[in-house]
């Protein structure tokens, strides 16, 4: 492996505090004890030369304060961020001889540098690499450090590149939205306050009334500890579409909806109560921020003694005040729950559902809505894959991931808190609950009352 040292320098320099969402992901990073990282592989075309991505690296370090700022951590505690004018970055390359499969090792190389966590005081946060055999560049691996950037931040980066002049590579116009210094300095004026303490308001509201557990005790079945399944849904894919329009609704809360009562039922508990992560990409100027923004709401859904359709009619309202209600600055959210844990002893948020997709409709898919045949057609086409997975701080985590025509699930599970059989129940009813739906347009919950206590 060799290394190009690429120097660059960018407008804007200074230490500071983390942005609010910096602190949420910067918590679940020391938490989890991995960088969160998020890593892309870039096939290249015939022709590729490495001084293109030499200035690539340049650009991303240059434009983009989050990719030139390193975590400082004072000695008597706490942590800043660090905004450098000017430095070098480091862009590998790796080579291999003809025989070497060259996909297989932009793979590997890319799982290397997930699975090493970046040193956040010396170490730029971003890693980019490439793959050249006999002398051709093949591929491209580009490794972001979650507290730098989030997936729509990433994506962000990668447009603000492809817009750049051809001619003389400057960009097309100011970087949008906020640096994340300038965003921590608003975070403290008072209309953020404002809203943060509105926040706090709701999660007070649902803390002091929610009931202690989400799952059950935990039992040791001799089962793998932790599990992480995924699966592909058609059929929810279709259900969905026609549910929308039936009931003129979009697709993410229909869905939150069905894990709901796909839970209650699995689990004998509700209300369900889950944290959802919120993008907060709705807020002025943040829709192309680079810097992480995701925090979580808290939601409660009672969906007991109602209809499937009822109910995601209740799971849209109330998802939309979680999601308001997920901006806040985290250190007062911490003070709250020492608070109410004062109060009523440890209660359990560890329930997290995350919607990958984009806000908002999917694209239009055209042609007519789905048929009830249709989706019994392919009721059968749902695929479980049972993947590796190596720690989990959690107890339960569902993600919702961006795959064109089809629901794909992942699930990140303890099998002290819901073995095998629950995860896969869990699944297969949150389809379930959707087919239903379609079918018959008055199919109840079917959930009790609840709680049932252990």
């Amino acid at each position: 492996m060799t290394a190009i040292s690429v120097p660059f320098h960018g407008e804007g320099a200074g230490v500071g505090e983390l942005t609010w969402g910096q602190k949420h992901i910067w918590t679940a990073m020391r938490d989890s004890g991995s960088s969160l990282s998020m890593s892309a592989i870039r096939p290249l075309a015939e022709g590729a030369r490495v001084d293109e991505f030499v200035d690539e690296l340049r650009f991303f370090m240059s434009r983009f304060q989050p990719m030139r700022t390193r975590l400082v951590f004072p000695p008597d505690g706490g942590t800043l961020q660090e905004v450098y004018a000017s430095g070098e970055a480091r862009l590998e390359i790796v080579d291999i001889d003809a025989g070497t499969d060259a996909a297989k090792t932009a793979e590997t190389l890319s799982q290397r540098h997930v699975d090493t966590p970046f040193d956040y005081a010396h170490e730029w946060p971003l890693r980019m690499a490439l793959v050249r055999q006999d002398g051709v560049l093949t591929h491209l691996v580009t490794t972001l450090c979650h507290i730098a950037a989030d997936a729509t931040g990433a994506f962000a980066m990668f447009m603000d590149l492809l817009r750049r002049d051809p001619e003389t590579g400057e960009p097309a116009g100011p970087v949008a939205g906020l640096q994340p210094l300038e965003l921590a300095r608003t975070q403290r004026e008072p209309a953020a306050r404002r809203q943060s303490d509105a926040a706090l308001r709701h999660w007070e509201d649902l803390l002091r009334t929610m009931e202690p557990k989400r799952l059950a005790d935990p039992v040791d079945r001799g089962e793998p500890r932790f599990r992480q399944v995924g699966y592909t849904s058609p059929a929810t894919h279709l259900g969905l579409r026609l549910l929308g329009e039936r009931l003129r609704l979009d697709a993410a809360p229909m869905l939150l909806a069905a894990f709901a009562i796909a839970l209650a039922r699995v689990t004998g508990r509700n209300p369900v109560v889950t944290q959802l992560i919120g993008s907060n990409r709705f807020r002025p100027g943040f829709a192309e921020i680079v810097s992480p923004v995701n925090q979580t709401g808290l939601c409660s859904l009672d969906v007991a003694g109602i209809t499937i359709a009822e109910a995601m009619l209740l799971t849209k309202r109330r998802s939309i005040t979680a999601y308001k209600y997920a901006y806040y600055d985290p250190d007062d959210l911490d003070e709250l729950l020492a608070r109410v844990r004062r109060d009523r002893g440890d209660l359990d948020r560890s329930v997290v559902y995350n919607d990958r997709r984009p806000p908002g409709p999917p694209p239009d898919p055209g042609g007519p809505v789905p048929s009830e045949a249709e989706i019994r057609a392919v009721a059968d086409a749902g695929v479980l894959r049972w993947e590796r997975l190596d720690q989990f701080k959690g107890k339960l985590m569902l993600n919702v991931n961006n795959e064109p025509d089809t629901v794909d699930l992942m699930a990140h599970a303890d099998t002290r808190y819901l073995s095998t059989e629950d995860i896969d129940a869990l699944l297969r009813g949150v389809e379930s609950v959707v087919i239903e739906a379609t079918l018959d347009p008055s199919a109840p919950t079917g959930v009790g009352p609840g709680p049932v206590t252990s």
